[in-house]
C-alpha cells in the first residue's frame, strides 16, 4: 500500500511544457532523483499513457480465385517505424495459420472462395518511449472474371452397365491430367448418360459423357502479377480469352490421338468405347458459390463471391439468402445447410448455426402472422351485417318510392294534398280521431273526400269539366264555424 501510495503522489503531476527537451530532460533527471531518494519508484512524464492505439479502416480487397500469390501489406500506406512487429487475426471461430512475410504482408497462395472474410493487422512499435500500436481492418472479396468451356463427348460401346462405365471414365480422366498440367485449367466430370444407339439398339449403345472445363487451374496467372486490381483484372481477362482457345485446340488434338479406350475385366476381356463425337460451348457464367453483385468496378461483369448467409448454385448469376430453415457459414457456398431436425430459422439469410431454433420458439416471431386471420374473421361478421343492413334499408326505400309512384298511391296523395289545401285556407285546425267526442267521425270526411276525388279524376279522364262538388264540413268541425261550399270559395277570388 505504500508503494501505491507513493506512486499516486509522484505520477500524477502536472509538468508543463517548457519549450524544449533540453529542459524536459533537466525536469526528468531531478524527478528521478527525488523519487530515489525517497524511496519511491520513479515514474517518468511521457510514461504516463500506457500504450496508444488507433483503428483505420483498410477498404475492401479483391482477390481471384486460384490467384498464385497474392501480397497484402498490414498497412495501405508507407510507415517507417523502428522495429514494427505484425499480427494478423480473421473473424472466424476456426483458426487458421497465416503466412507472413517479414515486411508484415499477408500472403494468399491459390486464393479461394473460403479465404473471403474480414482481416485485422496490428502494427506495435515503439515511438518516444510509447508503445503504439495501429489496427487496419480490410475486407477480403473473392472474384473471377466470366470464361468457362463445356464439352460433350460421346462413345459407342457394347455394354452399358455403371461398372464397366465407371472403370471408363476412370481411365478417361487418368489421361486428362498430364493436359490439365500443360494448359493450366482443371476438367471435371458433370454427367453421364447410356441410351441404346439408333443404327443398332439391341447390340450397340451411346455414352455421352460431359465435361466442364475450368480455366483457372494451378499457375493459370504466372503473367498476371500487378497489385493494382484494375491492372491485373485486364490481365486476367486476356489470358481467359487466350487459354479458352489453347484448351479447345489441345482436346481437340488429344480425341484424335485417343480414338478408341480398352477396358478389361475378369469377366470379359476386353471392352472399348469408341469416340465418335467432340463438341465445345464456350459459357460465360459465374461458378457455385459467386454471383454479380457489381462491387468490384473496375469489372462490373465479374463474379463475386457470395457471403456468409447466401448461396449461389452452379452456373447462376446471382446470391440468393438461403431460404428460412437453412443456413451457409462460410464465403463461396453452392447451396446452404439446412437445419437438424425440428430446428428452423426465424428468417431467410441465416449465417450461423445458433441462428436455428426449435419450432416451439418461433410461435412468437410468427403471432402477429397468425393474428391477421383471427382479425378477419372477427371484422367480417360485422362487415357483412352492415352491408345486409345497408341492402335491406335501400330495397325498403325503393319499395316506398315505388309505392309513391303508382297510380292508386298518386290518388291517395292527392286527395290528401287537397284536404290540406282545403284546411290551409280556412285555418281549419286537423284532428286526429282521438280530438274527442265533439269531433265527429272522421272516417265520413275522409270517405267524401275520397270519393269526390275519385269522381274528378274520372270526369278528367273523360275530358268532362268536373262539377261542384260541396263539401259540408260540419261534421269535422265545431258549430261556430261556418260551412262553406267550393262554390262561395271560387266566389272570393
Amino acid at each position: 500500500h505504500t508503494v501505491q501510495r507513493g506512486r499516486m503522489l509522484c505520477a500524477p503531476c502536472a509538468w508543463p511544457d517548457l519549450g524544449g527537451p533540453g529542459v524536459l530532460g533537466t525536469v526528468g533527471i531531478l524527478t528521478l532523483v527525488l523519487c530515489s531518494c525517497s524511496g519511491l519508484p520513479a515514474s517518468l512524464p511521457w510514461d504516463l499513457p500506457a500504450i496508444s492505439s488507433w483503428e483505420h479502416q483498410g477498404g475492401l480487397v479483391f482477390i481471384h480465385t486460384e490467384s498464385s500469390l497474392y501480397s497484402l501489406p498490414c498497412s495501405p500506406i508507407e510507415m517507417e517505424v523502428a522495429d514494427p512487429t505484425y499480427h494478423w487475426v480473421q473473424d472466424r471461430a476456426a483458426p487458421k495459420l497465416f503466412s507472413v512475410t517479414k515486411e508484415g504482408h499477408l500472403l494468399f497462395q491459390r486464393f479461394q472462395a473460403g479465404d473471403s472474410g474480414k482481416y485485422s493487422c496490428t502494427i506495435s512499435y515503439m515511438k518516444h518511449g510509447v508503445p503504439v500500436s495501429q489496427t487496419f481492418h480490410y475486407s477480403i472479396f473473392g472474384y473471377h472474371v466470366l470464361g468457362g468451356l463445356d464439352i460433350v463427348l460421346l462413345f459407342h460401346s457394347k455394354l452399358c452397365e455403371d461398372e464397366w462405365t465407371k472403370r471408363f471414365l476412370w481411365g478417361l480422366q487418368d489421361k486428362l491430367r498430364q493436359l490439365e498440367i500443360e494448359q493450366h485449367c482443371k476438367l471435371q466430370l458433370t454427367a453421364t448418360f447410356c441410351f441404346p444407339s439408333l443404327n443398332n439398339p439391341s447390340d450397340e449403345f451411346i455414352i455421352q459423357v460431359q465435361l466442364e472445363v475450368s480455366l483457372f487451374g494451378p499457375h493459370w496467372d504466372e503473367h498476371c502479377n500487378s497489385q493494382d486490381t484494375e491492372m491485373a483484372t485486364d490481365c486476367y481477362r486476356k489470358t481467359v480469352r487466350h487459354n479458352l482457345g489453347q484448351v479447345q485446340l489441345a482436346l481437340t488434338r488429344f480425341f484424335k490421338e485417343h480414338k478408341s479406350f480398352h477396358v478389361t475385366g475378369a469377366d470379359i476381356p476386353s471392352i472399348n468405347f469408341t469416340n465418335e463425337f467432340v463438341g465445345f460451348l464456350k459459357t460465360k457464367q459465374c461458378s457455385g458459390g459467386y454471383g454479380q453483385t457489381k462491387q468490384l468496378q473496375s469489372c462490373l461483369d465479374c463474379c463475386i463471391v457470395c457471403p456468409p448467409g447466401m448461396f449461389s448454385p452452379p452456373k447462376n448469376s446471382q446470391c440468393s439468402p438461403c431460404p428460412v430453415g437453412t443456413y451457409s457459414l462460410t464465403y463461396g457456398m453452392a447451396f446452404c445447410t439446412p437445419c437438424k431436425d425440428s430446428m428452423i430459422t426465424r428468417v431467410p439469410g441465416a449465417s450461423s448455426m445458433m441462428d436455428c431454433v426449435k419450432k416451439e420458439r418461433t410461435k412468437q416471431a410468427v403471432s402477429i402472422v397468425h393474428r391477421i386471420p383471427v382479425l378477419l374473421l372477427i371484422l367480417l361478421p360485422a362487415l357483412l351485417a352492415i352491408n345486409f343492413l345497408f341492402i335491406l334499408s335501400s330495397c325498403y326505400w325503393f319499395y316506398q318510392e315505388y309505392q309513391v309512384s303508382s297510380p292508386r298511391a298518386s290518388k291517395t296523395t292527392g286527395s290528401t294534398m287537397r284536404m290540406g289545401t282545403v284546411t290551409s285556407f280556412f285555418k281549419i285546425p286537423r284532428q286526429g280521431p282521438q280530438a274527442g267526442p265533439d269531433a265527429g267521425p272522421a272516417s265520413d270526411t275522409s270517405h267524401l273526400d275520397t270519393s269526390a276525388s275519385q269522381g274528378g279524376d274520372e270526369d278528367r279522364t273523360h275530358g268532362a269539366p268536373s262539377p261542384a262538388v260541396t263539401l259540408n264540413l260540419a261534421t269535422a268541425t265545431d258549430e261556430t264555424i261556418p260551412v262553406l261550399t267550393l262554390e262561395d270559395r271560387k266566389d272570393t277570388f
